[in-house]
């Protein structure tokens, strides 16, 4: 498979979307380009896990972001070499689950702390293109795809901190390569795929975890797989994806209050496989492919909603 490198834009550009509104920028390029990465905030960074690198291997590389600086910084590697993994930052430390080995879906959970790694106890089951978010303390592994039938999860995992003990909870509806952000204090499953990319998916549910029950609200107004997903104050924005077409450019914001989406200024570099996150009033999109299947990007996009 020939394999397409997307270089990033010149730093501090802007991309205009009509006068007067807001407008998606380029910021530091990620330092190396790949796609089906895992992206969290950490501290006061954003880090970027993992992913397939432009030979088509998969790489254990972590790399950090400086919103306030403009400036990346390496971080020390994972232990495992990984792709489609999920991550999720909590009080200063880098939570990182699951993903595809060399051999399948992994059952490994690694923490970031003090500067190295420690690993975690191993997931209840193997999880590869699922989406992690914590919520009320714990961290929260929803979709993704298992060992042996039936291939997608049907089942949630939560993670306590304070324990170091994984459960396992009801699940939303299944799928893979979907996203997850939280708010306040519950997890969010939007969108992602049955299989392939032409069996892209609208689903849009919130987990009650006093009723151990998942609550379908609105769908996300257009199918994506391959997609990231953050939180800026009460609007859950959606970001990125691939489909038959090609990589979609569409990005949507759902007001938590008033149950409903609103269309927000297209993603100037259409990608999959991307990380999404929110940095105070802005919503990054970080590497991932340009085109469906296996290409790579080192672009970093953001924008401000507020």
């Amino acid at each position: 498979m020939r394999l397409f490198v997307l270089l990033g834009a010149a730093l501090g550009s802007a991309v205009a979307v009509g006068a007067g509104g807001p407008q998606w920028r380029t910021a530091a390029p990620l330092p190396l380009a790949r796609t089906e990465v895992a992206a969290a905030r950490f501290g006061s960074e954003l880090a970027i896990v993992g992913g397939y690198i432009a030979d088509g291997s998969s790489s254990a590389r972590v790399d950090a972001y400086s919103p306030e600086r403009n400036r990346w910084r390496r971080l020390p590697d994972l232990p495992v070499r990984v792709n489609h993994a999920a991550a999720a930052g909590y009080r200063g430390r880098l939570y990182v689950v699951g993903g595809y080995g060399a051999s399948g879906p992994l059952r490994s959970a690694f923490v970031l702390v003090h500067g190295g790694w420690r690993r975690l106890p191993s997931l209840p089951e193997p999880r590869a293109a699922a989406a992690a978010a914590i919520a009320g303390g714990r961290l929260y592994v929803v979709g993704g795809v298992r060992d042996g039938q039936p291939r997608l999860a049907q089942r949630a995992l939560a993670f306590d901190p304070e324990r170091k003990r994984w459960s396992s909870l009801p699940g939303p509806v299944p799928r893979e390569h979907l996203a997850a952000a939280a708010a306040g204090g519950r997890v969010y499953a939007l969108a992602g795929r049955a299989a392939g990319y032409d069996t892209n998916l609208t689903s849009f549910e919130v987990y009650d975890a006093k009723r151990r029950r998942w609550r379908r609200l609105p769908p996300v107004p257009e199918p994506r797989g391959g997609t990231g997903a953050a939180t800026v104050g009460h609007t859950i924005v959606s970001v990125g994806g691939e489909a038959p077409p090609g990589t979609i450019s569409s990005v949507y914001g759902f007001d938590i209050g008033m149950k409903r989406w609103r269309r927000l200024p297209d993603l100037p570099t259409p990608r999959h496989g991307l990380g999404v996150s929110a940095f105070g009033d802005r919503v990054y999109a970080i590497g991932g492919g340009p085109k469906p299947g296996l290409f790579v990007s080192d672009a970093n996009e953001y924008l401000s909603l507020r």
